[in-house]
């Protein structure tokens, strides 16, 4: 899976969508058997009896009646789980979710042609566009390669939601509004959205049946970036998709009641391919240090990004990319996928534009220039003012390890995903003295419309490998042994969760079930054990692989007092994104990721001595 790249292929992208099975039902047993190992690291004896009595009455009473009715629902849904989850995890949620919810990341171009260079913005970003467009094609003709675990097609549902897709928001739930077709099925929206100091600008990606070229885009983004320079700045309706939510659907909604006319300017900023994003500042960055532009990527300026759109892709004026994603409607790999053809395009052309230099006459960008009275600009600046206060407490840090990376661990015979997530616990156990309940993301591709599971890594063998590394009798023979016990444990935990048999969706498919059905919360949910192990969305370790390429992503915690951590692993480095609140005065994302530094040498010398 590591080299797809989207490239010329006799499968279709969609193809095997109807033979993919369904998303399996776990056996309730097996469920609530890995559920109650999971909660052992945070609880005493007491607690832990205390809480395997309610499991031991749950699985004896309504949970085989829950279990039964969650049964039913998977016979008549391929995927019993999809619209639960993307209205809980997502579309139910009401905290503003640009920072929140959204994931973002630097392109990794600065490593290789692209180096930060003031003057290159548009030029950079005319190209970009152009790679952005050629990929939109490939999917719309079903070009791009079928994701394959071996000879076993995964699902590709969320590829159709990267472009022309976009969040709107509702009183009490939003929805998610995707315009875009593959040429079988018809026809799709071909125009970009160009968000500049306050204003918005869109242009057709396509002429008379044709894309149009980097010197064509060049001269439309050089069009917006003069007139927004000489011109007032615009009043940054953008900054509204940065709010809570329900204020944003009642801002949206007084937007609409003002004139009819600014729903249709909406509705041109959602139906866009992507948002292009042209940002004054120019972030530091180095191939060893994300960390600037990391931050400015996420949380950068609110009125230059449309925060509900499914693809922001954002230039810097010193030539550096990233893109900002809402998580709803797909997960980081399509992002992944698409940033990593763009990087090897920019590779194989020299980051240069090596076609014709003519420019066809193209209509100018039209402005979306929205009626706004006092009100509106009222609600702009408080939609800035609490965006601004959250975003600066946000402490981001990005940075790579580069003594040794996944050849090393292959070679002394470690998953270089499990290392990393060890050194995660460890160094969360010598920063905080306890262990720190931990959601790795698992991904559940071979299901239809699969999406996501959450594995538990911070088992009881990882903590006993933990505390046996902080105690000095322990000797290096045992710290071994133990850590190749919670190696071990935390493969096969991912094993199962990627193949339909983890127990956190499940577990939310029968509370939701219950909801459904007009019962009581069971006992099992309101158990403090429930939230002190994770459950309800409160892990305080939010984690996740990015993949082996060169792409690398960010995520705020999940909770105030926890972490957002985000990794990827290459040949010869892991590169780590860490995120904490600074309002929150036991976290540090530098000092975590210092022990994590540190924590990986600590491991490969168990198992190689002379490591130094």
């Amino acid at each position: 899976m590591e080299n797809q790249l989207a490239k010329s292929t006799e499968e279709r992208t969609f193809q095997y969508q109807d033979s993919l099975p369904s998303l399996p039902v776990p056996s309730l047993e097996e469920s609530l058997k890995k559920y109650l190992e999971s909660v052992k690291p945070f609880a005493n004896e007491e607690e832990y009896k205390k809480t395997e009595a309610i499991v031991q009455k749950f699985q004896n009473g309504i949970g085989k009646t829950l279990q039964q009715k969650l049964l039913e629902r998977a016979k008549e849904k391929r995927n019993w789980l999809e619209e639960w989850w993307l209205n809980v995890a997502y579309l139910d949620v009401r905290i503003p979710s640009q920072l929140n919810v959204n994931f973002a990341g630097p392109a990794s171009h600065t490593e290789h042609y692209w180096p930060p260079k003031e003057g290159t913005q548009l030029e950079r970003g005319s190209i970009n566009l152009w790679h952005n467009l050629i990929y939109w094609q490939l999917l719309r003709k079903e070009k791009v390669a079928v994701h394959k675990v071996g000879n076993t097609p995964l699902d590709m549902n969320q590829f159709r939601m990267l472009f022309s897709t976009c969040k709107v928001p509702g009183i009490t739930r939003d929805s998610i509004m995707s315009y875009f077709r593959t040429e079988s099925e018809g026809c799709c929206p071909s125009h970009i959205a160009v968000l500049c100091r306050g204003r918005v600008f869109v242009f057709d990606g396509i002429l008379e049946g044709s894309l149009i070229t980097p010197p064509e885009i060049l001269r439309q983004l050089t069009y917006i970036q003069k007139k927004c320079h000489s011109e007032p700045d615009g009043p940054g309706v953008a900054a509204l998709t940065s709010e809570e939510r329900t204020r944003w659907a009642k801002a949206r909604e007084y937007l609409i009641h003002l004139n009819p006319d600014n729903l249709t300017m909406l509705e041109k900023i959602q139906s866009s391919l992507l948002v292009f994003s042209l940002e004054d500042d120019s972030p530091h960055v180095t191939p060893e240090d994300y960390s600037q532009v990391t931050a400015k990527i996420l949380t950068g300026d609110p009125t230059v990004r449309w925060g509900d759109k499914s693809y922001n892709l954002i230039s810097f004026s010193n030539g550096v990319f990233g893109c900002n994603c809402d998580h709803a409607p797909f997960d980081a790999m399509v992002m992944v996928n698409i940033s990593h053809y763009v990087d090897q395009k920019i590779i194989e052309t020299e980051g240069r534009w090596k076609g014709s230099e003519k420019v066809r006459d193209i209509p100018l960008p039209e402005e979306l220039v929205f009626t706004v009275d006092e009100k509106v600009l009222n609600d702009i600046n408080q939609a800035k003012a609490q965006y601004l206060k959250q975003a600066s407490d946000l402490q981001i840090v990005v940075y790579a390890f580069t003594p040794f990376g996944k050849k090393l661990t292959k070679k002394v015979m470690l998953h270089p995903d499990t290392f990393v997530q060890l050194a995660l616990h460890l160094a969360y156990y010598r920063l905080h003295g306890r262990p720190g309940c931990c959601y790795e993301t698992a991904m559940t591709r071979y299901f239809y419309h699969g999406r996501t599971e959450t594995m538990r890594s911070c088992t009881v063998e990882a903590v006993r490998w933990c505390q046996s590394m902080q105690d000095p009798s322990s000797t290096i023979l045992e710290q071994q042994h133990k850590m190749l016990q919670a190696f071990a444990k935390h493969n096969k935990l991912m094993k199962d969760c990627s193949a339909g048999k983890g127990f956190d969706r499940h577990l939310l498919g029968l509370l939701l079930t219950a909801k459904e059905e007009g019962l009581s919360v069971p006992e099992l949910f309101t158990d403090p054990l429930f939230s002190r192990s994770g459950g309800g969305g409160n892990f305080v370790l939010s984690t996740s692989l990015v993949g082996y390429l060169r792409v690398q992503g960010v995520v705020a915690p999940m909770v105030h007092n926890g972490y957002g951590f985000f990794y990827h692993i290459r040949d010869d480095r892991f590169v780590v994104a860490c995120a904490a609140w600074k309002s929150c005065p036991e976290t540090d994302a530098e000092k975590l990721v210092q022990l994590i530094f540190r924590a990986f040498h600590d491991m490969m010398r168990l198992v190689n001595p002379a490591h130094l």
